[in-house]
């Protein structure tokens, strides 16, 4: 006989899970990159119960779920930190707990000086315990209590270079706001026995919380460095003020605001890096750059991406001798991946290989404006009939047909879709970011050894990026030589059987660890 729960999904069911995997604007609602990776982690080990905490940017930004949830997901939540809550009442005067002020303003000091950051994080990890529903300082203090508004102006008045109190004001309470409903979120989570957080940032901040409140083992993975991406949304954010005149503006410095909201991100990742132990990068420059932002290097390590070589490797029976002359960017339409550069660079190509076709293949639902751009500029250039946007596509669907893989992005970690492309047999040109050159050329001398599997150019340079793909498309020695370096590389370093065992070492440590605390 069913009883109303046999209705209802698993994950609505559960009490309690073994690893919470904490992720900020990816899996489930967005597809792609570190998603995919998210869904390969959990599939990977179905002796683990996984609870997901998903933390987004507001629920319109998002649409259905991009991947079903596995069987091992026994908890799901999600919450959307700028989404403007509907007030149901007029607030109350009141004064706010001044010592707890205090605390917050010591904080913020002993940030702005950089010589003493572990004072400073000692500082945040007790303001931490404070923002807790249990503690001195709750959100109805921060936003209207005497206290909150006496600090605000203190600040303004002491440290603000831009002229509008009323921008300083608003940028103050939306950068901080999210961090009590986190704080809500880590007490009301179910139990867990350890912590996985994908990113530094908010996901980061909760982890942290949690990791701090319940003494959980938090486990850090970053694929890109969370910090430095965050900086180069904000270069390019027109929301931020700058309200200086023509004659007060320096241009080699940033806008008050923006430096405002970089320095909140670095201070988000440094209270992670406190907290978390190990500190995962994909590869070695991001792991120095780990150590750089304040992570202790004896907690840092490297386990790369790897992927599925029993699925993709039969692909090769099915390319052909010759290079098709299709050159395909697998990737989300968003600016950080610069399609126009792609768009540009397949001018050139046409120009000198009048059959060649430009494939985009990838969502253009994240950023709307930027997509309509870049359609606009294919018809500029008249390559209506030479350049394709596909929308998402299957890379089992699209390997077989393809002569290279494209990356013109402006910042990326290690992309998978270059080495699903390896496993396929697939070249790639990719513009000299994250680990590119170090899957293009080798990271030692016995990877170096294999040879080059494609080329690497400098961002944003379409000429560049067209004469290397012409190079290997019109040479089929050339595009053999580099197709053999890529199926050797991924098979001798990046399959997913090599970072599965890793990832299951790390998980047995971080379940061992909780049992000892226990």
């Amino acid at each position: 006989m069913m009883t109303p729960n046999d209705t209802l999904p698993p994950y609505t069911q559960a009490t309690q899970a073994d690893i919470a995997l904490l992720l900020e604007g990816t899996f489930p609602y967005v597809s792609g990159g570190v998603s995919s990776w998210v869904n390969q982690i959990i599939r990977a080990f179905p002796e683990y119960r996984f609870a997901i905490v998903f933390l987004g940017s507001r629920r319109e930004d998002y649409g259905a779920m991009k991947y079903e949830l596995p069987g091992n997901v026994v908890h799901f939540e999600e919450h959307f930190l700028y989404d403007t809550p509907v007030a149901d009442r007029i607030p109350a005067a009141r004064q706010g707990d001044g010592a707890a002020f205090a605390l917050a303003s010591d904080l913020h000091d002993h940030m702005r000086n950089r010589n003493a950051p572990a004072t400073a994080l000692a500082s945040f990890r007790e303001i931490s315990r404070e923002i807790l529903p249990t503690g001195r300082l709750s959100l109805d203090d921060f936003l209207h209590s005497e206290a909150a508004w006496e600090m605000v102006c203190e600040r303004y008045r002491r440290f603000c270079a831009d002229p509008s109190f009323v921008d300083f004001f608003w940028t103050a309470r939306i950068m901080h706001q999210p961090l009590w409903q986190l704080a809500k979120v880590a007490q009301n989570l179910i139990p867990v026995r350890a912590l996985h957080a994908v990113s530094t940032g908010y996901a980061g901040f909760l982890g942290a919380l949690l990791h701090q409140s319940r003494q959980l083992p938090l486990i850090l993975s970053e694929h890109g460095i969370y910090t430095k991406e965050r900086k180069i949304d904000l270069f390019k954010s027109e929301w931020i003020r700058d309200n200086r005149n023509v004659f007060q503006r320096d241009p080699t410095e940033l806008s008050y605001f923006r430096r405002m909201w970089i320095g909140f991100f670095e201070w988000l990742g440094r209270f992670c890096y406190d907290a978390a132990d190990p500190i995962i990068a994909l590869y070695e420059d991001n792991r120095q750059r780990q150590i750089a932002d304040g992570a202790l290097a004896e907690r840092t390590c490297n386990i790369p991406n790897g992927i599925n070589l029993a699925r993709l490797s039969p692909l090769r029976e099915q390319r052909p001798e010759t290079p098709p002359p299709v050159l395909c960017l697998i990737g989300r339409v968003v600016p950080i991946k610069d399609i126009k550069t792609f768009i540009r660079a397949m001018r050139r190509v046409v120009n000198r290989m009048p059959h060649a076709e430009g494939w985009i293949a990838g969502p253009e639902d994240e950023d709307p404006g930027y997509a309509q751009e870049c359609r606009d500029l294919v018809r500029s250039l008249g390559l209506e009939k030479h350049v394709r946007f596909l929308g998402f596509q299957k890379i089992d669907d699209l390997m077989p047909k393809i002569g290279l893989t494209i990356l013109s992005s402006i910042s990326e970690a290690l992309p998978l879709v270059i080495l699903e492309g390896y496993a396929a047999g697939v070249p790639t040109v990719s513009t000299d970011v994250g680990s590119c050159r170090q899957l293009v050329k080798g990271l030692d001398n016995e990877d170096r050894a294999l040879g080059a599997s494609g080329a690497i150019v400098k961002i944003a340079d379409p000429q560049a990026l067209a004469d290397a793909a012409l190079a290997l498309l019109g040479s089929t020695a050339a595009w053999q030589a580099a197709s053999q370096a890529g199926i050797q590389r991924v098979e001798r370093y990046y399959s997913d059987v090599l970072m599965f065992s890793r990832y299951r070492k790390v998980y047995m440590n971080a379940l061992e660890r909780a049992e000892g605390i226990r």
